[in-house]
């Protein structure tokens, strides 16, 4: 019986032993998985990083060996100082981030919608395409007054100005991605009695893939210059409208560290259309954007 105890409880240490061993395997798998992933990065964008923080220095040496005055050209630091002065950053980016996303959002969904129905329907194609085109030709600058009018001060021009500037490379792209279908293979899913939408999720989408995302990647940066245009003209709060405000006292650095959130907000939404970019199309199939 003890014997058995013995050879039970040896079993069940070994068991332990091996249960240990397995976890301490995989943490350091995951640890050698997440430095190979890091080195990946820095080997990719190491040039992309390098010409930033070269630029940067750049701007820092330039200001101080030229002397140059800070109301004229602030330096980094005293860029990244203008952070701690109480012009309510958070909530301005907030803002102009809100903005940013909305009216992005709403250009995505907008133009996908159309540019699929006009795939659809060719009278669709021949009235709405056209007068899509003709409508974006009207300067954004001039629609300012016109929405102050319409909906006043406030969050709803802004977004509706960043919807109006970047919803046509979104609309033009997704239409061309659409018409890019091999017919073959549309009338073969036809003989099988699919319906549109399913040709539509299974035929169409699948394959305008990259021309959506190379229509997005374009609209991100038109959105931020949307957002910044609609700020200038219409509204109370946000970070274009903080550079309005600073611009009469010449506090420089508060606005050169506007630009630089603005520019980080569009940063990051271009890095995220092109993280879900890589998650939804083949490698291949990319289409650059630009």
């Amino acid at each position: 019986m003890s014997q058995n105890s013995r050879q039970g409880s040896g079993s069940g240490a070994s068991r332990t032993d091996r249960t240990s061993t397995g976890t301490g395997t995989v943490a350091v798998l995951a640890r050698e998985s997440w430095l190979s992933q890091g080195f990946a990065f820095l080997t990719r964008y190491w040039i992309a990083i390098a010409a930033h923080v070269a630029l940067i220095l750049a701007w820092q040496l330039w200001v101080t060996l030229g002397e140059v005055p800070g109301y004229v050209m602030p330096s980094p630091i005293d860029t990244i100082a203008a952070l701690w002065d109480s012009y309510d950053w958070i909530h301005n980016t907030a803002v102009t981030a809100g903005e940013i996303l909305a009216g992005y959002a709403i250009a995505v969904l907008f133009g996908v919608g159309v540019a699929l129905l006009s795939s659809w329907s060719r009278i669709v194609d021949q009235a709405v395409m056209p007068l899509m085109v003709s409508l974006n030709m009207i300067p954004k600058v001039a629609l300012g007054p016109l929405f102050i009018v319409w909906f006043s001060y406030g969050f709803t021009p802004n977004v509706l100005i960043v919807f109006a500037i970047c919803v046509l490379p979104i609309l033009l792209t997704t239409a061309r991605g659409l018409r890019e279908v091999e017919p073959d293979l549309l009338d073969l899913v036809r003989a099988l009695k699919g319906s549109r939408w399913q040709i539509f999720l299974k035929i169409q989408l699948p394959g305008s893939l990259p021309y959506i995302f190379s229509g997005m990647k374009v609209a991100t940066v038109l959105a931020v210059a949307g957002a910044v245009v609609g700020e200038f003209i219409a509204s109370e709060e946000g970070l274009g409208y903080l550079m309005l405000q600073v611009q009469v006292t010449l506090d420089t650095a508060a606005m050169f560290m506007a630009v630089l959130l603005i520019t980080m907000i569009g940063v990051v939404l271009y890095g995220l259309v092109q993280i879900l970019e890589h998650l939804t199309v083949a490698r291949d199939s990319r289409i650059a954007a630009g």
